[in-house]
């Protein structure tokens, strides 16, 4: 049995493609793999007991941000917080404080979104009473001291009861507007009598 060159190359040629496909479905197939690895949402890095503070232009800490844990995702370059607590005092204004069950930070650093059990604090002073609000979501954009939400939200202070849906404060200015709903209640101080 004499094989020709002619009758020989339709069949190296169909060997070679043959041998072609399979490594090319070879090479997809572990592209695949690769990709859907990547698309996993899974914390590169985990930070137990996150402590950052932040300075002001004088060197004097004007909010401090900490959190049980915090869990960077590399595929969306999102940064969880488990437990946050967020202080910001400045001069000549009531220290404040934010707390949450979770929390997430945005990509520059400069906002905070959190959510579940969210309780703002704003200590007495400059004679202001303590005021709390509480909240199921609140956006913090840190750098201009402003709150934000859309959700319902309940404010207490000194036998003031205010509550509405939708929400900005400026804790520089000290001004709040509710957009929704929005009820209050007056409990006059008792008098020894």
């Amino acid at each position: 049995m004499n094989l020709s060159a002619t009758r020989l190359f339709p069949l190296l040629l169909m060997l070679a493609l043959a041998g072609l496909t399979f490594w090319l479905e070879l090479m997809v197939r572990e592209d695949e793999g690769m990709q859907q690895s990547a698309r996993r949402h899974d914390p590169d890095y985990i930070v137990d007991r996150m402590h950052h503070t932040r300075f002001n232009a004088q060197g004097a800490a004007e909010s401090v941000l900490a959190a049980e844990k915090m869990l960077h995702f590399p595929d969306d370059d999102s940064t969880d917080l488990v437990a946050p607590r967020l202080v910001q005092t400045r001069a000549n204004q009531p220290r404040m404080t934010v707390t949450a069950d979770r929390a997430t930070l945005s990509q520059d650093g400069e906002e905070l979104f959190l959510y579940d059990n969210v309780l703002v604090v704003r200590e007495a002073g400059a004679g202001m009473p303590e005021a709390r609000m509480r909240t199921s979501f609140l956006q913090v954009a840190r750098a201009q001291s402003v709150l934000r939400t859309d959700r319902e939200i309940v404010i207490t202070e000194l036998g003031r009861v205010l509550s509405g849906r939708g929400m900005e404060y400026n804790n520089d200015s000290g001004q709040f507007h509710l957009r929704e709903r929005v009820r209050g209640r007056y409990l006059p101080a008792r008098t020894n009598g």
